[in-house]
């Protein structure tokens, strides 16, 4: 199974001298292709920073990144920008949808950006994620006319509809309740089993990460366990020890 997007030797720090952070140490991962993967770890262990720099949004102080076979780590900001929008989706917690523009006009964002029109068959793939998402009532409406779960619906139908290498998705039911994450995430892992969509997402919900067919745990900048799927307690159990073990350790370096 081959990787949709990877890092070696990826490092990133802020900051010089005394006030050096580092963020990543060392890093060597990927997220392999029609998997749903969860980046997990304590607070300032670097699971954000890792999917930023995977995704393109910051980049790496050593190391090298790759989307698919295309190396991405010397890009500048305008080739950066062309290639998230052809084949990077984003989902995240604050939905980032744009508020002047309706259901529709959001999930058409991205071909707008990429100065062109959906194709007939991106324009049927449109419409069938629109019944699916259950949104076919709703396209004509703006963000602030829909729910918290709406909106969510809508930002993963965006993140969609252009079929892109690879999802990645920040703490993306952070902002709503119990039962509308739980149907966010069965929609997102519905993506990997029908469509054989890659999605990396980040988040500190054990439940969430419960859906992934993989999880990686992070603390202090570096990979310290790569797992199969787990249970939400399981998953409990190994963040517990992972926040111990930082505890109990002095010599642990703070990750941005």
């Amino acid at each position: 199974m081959g990787a949709v997007a990877r890092v070696a030797h990826l490092g990133k720090h802020y900051g010089s001298g005394p006030h050096r952070v580092t963020a990543l140490d060392d890093v060597s991962i990927g997220i392999r292709r029609g998997q749903f993967t969860a980046i997990m770890g304590p607070s300032g262990s670097g699971k954000s920073t890792l999917m930023h720099v995977m995704a393109g949004l910051d980049t790496a102080s050593e190391g090298r990144v790759w989307l698919g076979d295309d190396e991405i780590t010397q890009l500048g900001d305008t080739a950066l920008t062309k290639l998230r929008r052809r084949r990077i989706g984003f989902v995240f917690q604050a939905f980032n949808l744009v508020p002047t523009l309706d259901v529709m006009g959001n999930i058409r964002l991205p071909f707008e950006l990429d100065g062109r029109g959906p194709s007939p068959e991106e324009r049927e793939r449109i419409d069938a994620l629109v019944q699916t998402l259950g949104l076919s009532g709703r396209t004509q409406h703006r963000p602030h006319e829909l729910s918290g779960g709406q909106q969510q619906r809508v930002a993963i139908a965006r993140a969609l509809a252009t079929r892109p290498d690879v999802i990645f998705a920040d703490e993306p039911t952070g902002a709503l309740d119990s039962r509308t994450s739980r149907d966010v995430l069965r929609l997102l892992r519905s993506a990997v089993v029908e469509t054989g969509q890659s999605i990396a997402m980040v988040t500190h919900d054990p439940i969430a990460a419960s859906h992934a067919d993989r999880i990686l745990f992070l603390a202090d900048g570096r990979i310290v366990s790569d797992r199969g799927p787990m249970t939400a307690e399981q998953i409990s159990e190994t963040m517990l020890g992972l926040e111990a073990a930082a505890a109990a350790d002095p010599s642990a370096r703070s990750a941005a």
